[in-house]
């Protein structure tokens, strides 16, 4: 199989990933500004995402050949819709739940780095992975200290982060490759997969 590639084709695609990578950059400064805002709405698309599952298993429900089958997909579908239904309805409750569940994740990440720090001690750089668990830790009891205000501010904010350096490595790749096609011929070329 052979695919046609040419230098313009991928100098636009470049110019694609750049301008994904800079409204990127974009919505995080935006979610670090609204961390609130940002919160809720990672908050109501996780929830549908949900109630997508739910409705997979009332439609797998009645496909389900045995009545076994029939009520147990019944009941989760339910389960799952209603309980989704009610943090739609309720967002705030639903970012206080996220909080609480990333504080209990930045929690046992720092324990693990730390642990790991313990088995990689005479390595050298072995004190980032103590550095980053102490970190990870430090904003665990950040978090769980103030939890539920934590929830005004941790899940958006730190959304926001991610997303500026997702963009920002996007862009930096993305002129990488610019630079190293600006020595490649402007005629297609022919690549074996």
């Amino acid at each position: 199989m052979t695919a046609q590639t040419s230098p313009v084709s991928l100098r636009q695609a470049s110019i694609w990933s750049i301008v994904w990578g800079i409204l990127l950059v974009m919505f995080g400064a935006l979610a670090i500004a609204s961390p609130y805002v940002a919160a809720v709405t990672v908050s109501l698309f996780i929830a549908w995402l949900i109630v997508f599952g739910g409705v997979v298993h009332l439609v797998l429900a009645f496909h389900a050949h045995r009545a076994g089958s029939l009520l147990g997909k019944l009941l989760v579908g339910l389960a799952y819709v209603v309980i989704v239904g009610y943090l739609l309805t309720h967002p705030l409750l639903g970012v206080a739940t996220l909080t609480l569940l990333l504080a209990a994740l930045f929690l046992i990440e720092g324990v693990a780095n730390v642990m790991m720090f313990f088995q990689l001690r005479p390595a050298r750089g072995s004190g980032w992975m103590l550095l980053d668990g102490l970190i990870t830790l430090a904003l665990a009891a950040m978090i769980g200290a103030h939890w539920p205000s934590s929830s005004l501010w941790a899940i958006g904010t730190l959304v926001g982060v991610s997303l500026i350096f997702s963009g920002a490595t996007r862009v930096m790749m993305s002129l990488a490759a610019r630079r190293g096609m600006s020595y490649m011929p402007d005629r297609p070329m022919s690549k074996a997969a």
